[in-house]
């Protein structure tokens, strides 16, 4: 089962993702993967981390004061650090863990053709996976499970319709 869910900036994808994680783990299901949080410094973004779900290991995916690296937007992509932390995490999902969760795929992340590879690796296993994608995204995974768009008003019937889906497999 491979569940995708998208929407636009703001509409709760992350949240929606981190619910289900701690639903799932609650229901005693080993939940691996990563998870690509915001950093705020003042009341602004500054930068995005990229976070292995289940050694808590942390990295920089991108950030306004990075000096090199591809640029989106105001931020530029630190791919070594991202490949440090999300590969492995993503490798221990795939062996391990009973379902895998990845936050987000997206333009930042795909700089990465390893973290690509992996993905498609992922994503041909039997393992569930439930992803949050890019809404420009979207039209690639929607094929390949559920693509659910997630709004404010859909959010919590959302979380419930993942958990719902995952434990009655």
């Amino acid at each position: 089962m491979k569940i995708f869910i998208t929407g636009r900036p703001g509409s709760g994808k992350s949240t929606v993702l981190m619910k289900v994680i701690e639903q799932l783990r609650a229901e005693g299901l080993k939940v691996g993967g990563i998870t690509t949080p915001e950093v705020r410094a003042r009341g602004y973004r500054t930068a995005f981390k990229v976070v292995d779900l289940s050694s808590g290991e942390e990295g920089i995916l991108a950030s306004v004061d990075q000096p090199t690296g591809p640029r989106v937007g105001k931020y530029r992509v630190n791919i070594q650090d991202f490949e440090r932390v999300a590969l492995p995490a993503l490798d221990y999902a795939l062996k391990e863990c009973d379902i895998i969760c990845i936050d987000e795929l997206g333009k930042m992340e795909f700089f990465s053709a390893k973290f690509k590879q992996g993905v498609n690796e992922i994503l041909k296993s039997e393992k569930p996976v439930i992803a949050a994608v890019h809404r420009n995204y979207a039209k690639l995974y929607e094929k390949r499970g559920t693509l659910i768009q997630v709004t404010p008003e859909n959010r919590e019937k959302t979380i419930d319709t993942i958990i719902s889906r995952i434990l009655r497999k």
